[in-house]
């Protein structure tokens, strides 16, 4: 879907029908890297809640992560009866590599995962969000990331792909 929550949420609405009159699925899977405090590096996770860690609107008497006049909720719960992992993890999604613990909210942090499960929660379709940890999100996040990142797809495909295709 490519980097951040602009570009995943318009990815995916590409997907569906013209104004969004027909979602053709009835799963959204999506699959990408994350840094992480609490998994280890190496680890392959599932995420079923989701945060917009970067949406401060307090100054404005919202809460943090709240969307201002949005009816969503802060904390978006998605299901999938897939889910060949199970650890439920909250993923806090926000336009910025976390390189820092200050900016940091949920168990695992990337850049797109609350974004497509918006839009999945809009349009009442299951979502569920596989997240391969390359790193601590502190300051060797940048580093870590790079040297890691190829081998997510890996455990990707031998832990959920490979099910996946056996569920069919």
């Amino acid at each position: 879907t490519g980097v951040g929550k602009v570009n995943a949420t318009y990815k995916l609405t590409q997907k569906f029908g013209k104004h969004g009159s027909f979602v053709p699925y009835d799963l959204v899977i999506n699959y990408g890297t994350a840094g992480s405090n609490k998994y280890k590096q190496g680890e392959l996770v599932d995420c079923t809640r989701f945060a917009q860690r970067d949406m401060d609107a307090t100054g404005l008497d919202f809460e943090m992560g709240q969307t201002p006049f949005d009816d969503t909720p802060i904390i978006i719960e998605t299901k999938s009866d897939f889910n060949p992992i199970g650890k439920n993890a909250t993923c806090g999604s926000g336009d910025n590599f976390v390189e820092d613990r200050t900016n940091y909210y949920g168990e695992v942090v990337d850049m797109e995962a609350y974004a497509l499960a918006k839009v999945c929660h809009l349009h009442n379709i299951p979502f569920i969000s596989f997240k391969y940890i390359t790193d601590g999100a502190d300051e060797q996040a940048n580093e870590d990331w790079e040297a890691n990142l190829a081998s997510g797809i890996v455990e990707f495909k031998k832990k959920v792909l490979d099910k996946l295709e056996n569920n069919s």
